[in-house]
């Protein structure tokens, strides 16, 4: 088997050291030499905002769904460790071309202000090939790839179900982000035979880190990026999405 160079992609971050989808957790990413890191971004009262959940209950001293709120009452909320729940821009900031980005669509309209600020960080010397978008949502990725068809966009599949029904219908995509449990032989076959890619989701354990190396995937999202290269062939050299 010949294997491409392997991406270690942080997952909102470093999840498992810092606060996780916090401008800690991408500096401690960074820190740890992850090629890219994947973040969630929701649409808040005209704000892309950074945060993985609609409610606040479980990462931040909130209460009730974020769209309950104003962007400023947001920011005033702990997100871990005093870290303030940050926008997407300022995620863009703390990278400075240092890692590449996996902007994850969570919540309804966020493909068109997504599309905006990126065309506005085209503009400004980020590179098309360091930002991949993904979403779970079909409608959120079409709309995307509508506007900015230059972009890498992934699919997001948790289900074997959608996952048969998509395997070999990629076209518009870059990527198939997949959970481990639904990893297969026949599947990174599959999707390597239409020159894709296959990035595994959430993998923490390092003897799961290494037999999905061995099987052929292009890259894992994890919260401990220090593993990957502890336990796999990955250098720490600039891959970004290859």
């Amino acid at each position: 088997m010949i294997f491409r160079p392997f991406l270690c992609i942080g997952h909102r971050g470093a999840k498992g050291h810092a606060p996780e989808n916090t401008l800690a957790s991408i500096r401690k990413a960074l820190d740890l030499g992850a090629h890219c890191v994947e973040i969630d971004v929701h649409m808040v009262d005209g704000e892309l905002v950074v945060i993985h959940d609609e409610r606040l209950e479980r990462r931040t001293n909130g209460f009730g769904s974020i769209h309950d709120y104003k962007f400023h009452d947001l920011r005033s909320l702990d997100a871990g460790e005093s870290e303030i729940i940050p926008t997407l821009r300022e995620i863009f900031q703390t990278l400075n071309h240092r890692a590449g980005v996996n902007i994850e669509l969570k919540g309804a309209g966020t493909a068109e202000p997504v599309a905006r600020l990126i065309s506005d960080k085209l503009s400004k010397g980020w590179n098309q090939d360091h930002i991949l978008v993904s979403s779970f949502s079909q409608a959120e990725l079409t709309r995307f790839h509508e506007l900015m068809p230059d972009i890498k966009i992934g699919r997001l599949v948790q289900s074997t179900s959608l996952l048969q029904r998509i395997e070999n219908e990629l076209s518009d995509c870059f990527s198939l982000h997949v959970s481990a449990d639904l990893v297969s032989v026949r599947l990174i076959t599959a999707v390597h035979a239409q020159n894709k890619r296959i990035y595994v989701f959430t993998v923490n354990e390092p003897n799961e880190i290494f037999r999905l190396r061995t099987m052929g995937v292009d890259g894992v999202f994890t919260d401990y990026p220090d593993r990957v290269f502890r336990v796999t062939d990955a250098t720490r050299s600039s891959l970004w999405w290859a």
